[in-house]
């Protein structure tokens, strides 16, 4: 594999680069999944699964296309956002089994994300030798996170989503990246799972690098409002993602590179 010459720079995805849902899911934990069982939606009318989603999208869409700036906010978000999934697919959940739900998807640091194996000794053998920034779609929840999680210390800087209220592959997210990174973006590396994320890094100059590391099934996240590509021998075409793009299939192969 073609080693990268003068990078100084490396910007980080999170969900599907170092973090992984051990429930399966992003959106639904496990605490979720017994009040959202998949089997009772799967027997469902496909077209009335698809207009929960839609709905319960659209009101978390609202929320998110503005700087949601603490998790007591998040919570509200998804508060609605599970409510509504429980109205529309006529689950009849209680109002406590929701509030449930909602603050275990947003307060819960042990048992809604793992690192993936090598992602925090990659960090360690980075720190020093280059920049290292974040660029990521998420929530308020992920600074708490990150620190529970023992990798916060390792990032320069930190491009959110929540804070700028726009989403990858929005070239606002890339710019302010740069910007704080303060490095050209040829100096840079973009690692993300998603084809069209690092399309829209590359368009700006910076070097992207697919990875193919989920070990879940992101069915429920998809069906509900995560706009993720799955990894499955190979998450993308060479024509989704460019024929000279890099790949690595764990996180710690980018060692390789540089």
């Amino acid at each position: 594999m073609e080693k990268l010459h003068d990078i100084r720079g490396i910007f980080f995805d999170l969900g599907g680069t170092l973090l992984y849902p051990p429930s399966g899911s992003f959106m639904f934990s496990e605490l979720a999944k017994r009040y959202f069982p998949p089997e009772k939606l799967d027997a469902m009318p496909p077209e009335r699964v698809r207009a929960a989603k839609d709905r319960a999208y659209r009101e978390r869409a609202v929320e998110r296309s503005r700087p949601v700036l603490s998790t007591e906010e998040e919570y509200d978000v998804f508060l609605r956002y599970y409510t509504v999934l429980s109205d529309e697919l006529g689950l009849g959940l209680k109002g406590e089994e929701i509030e449930a739900v909602a603050r275990d998807k947003v307060y819960n640091k042990d048992g809604n994300s793992r690192l993936f194996d090598g992602a925090a000794d990659t960090l360690k053998a980075l720190q020093g030798r280059y920049k290292l920034g974040i660029i990521s779609d998420t929530w308020p929840s992920i600074v708490p996170l990150l620190e529970h999680l023992g990798i916060l210390k390792y990032f320069d800087c930190a491009t959110f989503s929540f804070e700028l209220g726009a989403l990858k592959p929005d070239p606002g997210m890339f710019r302010d990246a740069l910007s704080k990174m303060g490095l050209p973006p040829e100096q840079t590396v973009f690692i993300d799972d998603n084809p069209k994320n690092l399309a829209g890094a590359a368009a700006l100059g910076i070097v992207p690098v697919l990875i193919s590391a989920a070990q879940w099934s992101p069915r429920l996240d998809r069906d509900f409002g995560i706009d993720y590509i799955q990894a499955a021998g190979g998450i993308a075409s060479a024509e989704a993602s460019g024929p000279d793009i890099r790949r690595i299939d764990k996180i710690s192969g980018l060692l390789e590179l540089l």
